[in-house]
């Protein structure tokens, strides 16, 4: 099994990482990409990395956007060949 392609940092009640993981998990399960979540504030380093700027999205490793997740970014970003 290979890496999620889609990794989103954020926190328990925070609504724009429940907005976030709204798109995310839309814009991953139409096109069949894996993804995860992790809660920053179970890690001090996430914390002081991402603490300012979540929700925070990754693919294939690199950042890709904050605070804010738009759908038809996250779809290029993963349909580009």
């Amino acid at each position: 099994m290979s890496a999620p392609r889609v990794t989103l940092y954020g926190k328990p009640g925070c609504h724009l990482c429940e907005d976030a993981r709204a798109v995310v998990e839309a814009v991953c399960a139409e096109l069949g990409v894996d993804w995860t979540e992790i809660d920053i504030t179970q890690d001090p380093e996430l914390m002081r990395a991402y603490g300012e700027q979540i929700p925070v999205t990754l693919v294939d490793g690199r950042q890709h956007d904050f605070w804010r997740v738009d759908p038809v970014r996250l779809r290029k970003a993963l349909t580009r060949t």
